[in-house]
């Protein structure tokens, strides 16, 4: 295995991989069965990509509400979706099953649900965020399987991109208002977070850490919001590569193997830019982690 100082190769033109511009897309990633899903948050729909390069993005689902992420239940179970004020069952064909509102995401301030990873161990993390960006006012969840909702960390703000190291004994918490990821150990048998560092911190003005994923060495890759980059980090916080985006607002990263696709935003533009909003791939030989599931014969929302 090379060192984690190791500099990954990726190239420097992206294009769209499809028709759409999205709203605020998010939560990008990559399933067992080698379908590529993803969100656009504030109009409730979980997506997946075309067939056919250029074509429109499928529909899989559309809530009436804030869809923040997913995560794959088994194999074709459908996805359990952090939603709203609380979690979501889907069924494959993106008919609502279940839900669970969580206590206190009614305000003041109104908060909604935003992305989420699933662990080796099927819980599901997930943050919460005010509407507003109250500062303070965001929480991290942890849905555990059998349906226990756990409040693991308070005091955030904007907590994005959760993404666990390739040994899920480290878990990365971005903070978007502060410009800051975190490394926090974490019990993978309990889920127990025990100290916290700061990974890195981008200065004023650097843009905003976003949505993340870990690549099969540990290396850590982020969107940064504002800045129009994907920036790969080492997981001492190394800065080992920086890509520059056609698009202003990344959002989240996914890592096929082949290429490095990253979804973008138009919200809060006043005139988006052509590609904006798109959902862009370059190639990238770097190996992805597996994403996990949810076991569906022990999991309830």
């Amino acid at each position: 295995m090379p060192p984690y100082s190791s500099v990954p190769e990726a190239g420097t033109a992206f294009v769209p991989v499809a028709a759409d511009r999205l709203e605020l897309g998010e939560g990008i990633r990559l399933l067992q069965d080698g379908r590529i899903v993803l969100v656009d948050i504030l109009t409730g729909r979980l997506l997946s990509l075309p067939d056919t390069p250029g074509a429109a993005l499928r529909v899989l689902a559309r809530l009436e509400e804030p869809l923040g992420a997913v995560a794959p239940i088994g194999a074709d179970g459908g996805f359990l979706a952090a939603a709203g004020t609380g979690f979501a069952r889907l069924a494959p064909d993106g008919t609502v099953l279940a839900r669970r509102r969580l206590a206190g995401l009614d305000g003041p301030p109104p908060q909604r649900m935003n992305d989420a990873v699933c662990d080796a161990q099927g819980r599901v993390w997930a943050g919460s965020m005010a509407y507003d960006a109250t500062p303070g006012a965001g929480v991290l969840h942890r849905l555990d399987p059998g349906g226990t909702v756990t409040t693991v960390l308070r005091d955030l703000t904007v907590p994005n991109g959760p993404a666990f190291s390739p040994d899920g004994a480290t878990l990365y918490l971005a903070d978007s208002a502060e410009g800051t990821v975190y490394a926090h150990r974490v019990d993978p048998a309990t889920g127990g977070l025990s100290e916290r560092n700061v990974l890195f911190r981008l200065s004023a003005g650097g843009g905003s850490p976003d949505g993340m994923t870990v690549d099969a060495e540990g290396r850590l890759w982020s969107a940064v919001w504002g800045a129009g980059q994907v920036r790969c980090y080492s997981p001492d916080g190394i800065l080992l590569l920086t890509l520059d985006l056609p698009a202003r607002r990344p959002t989240s990263v996914c890592l096929t193997g082949s290429h490095l696709l990253v979804t973008t935003a138009r919200y809060g533009l006043g005139v988006p830019g052509p590609l904006d909003g798109a959902v862009l791939s370059t190639p990238c030989a770097v190996t992805p982690l597996a994403t996990a599931t949810v076991p569906p014969e022990r999991h309830t929302c």
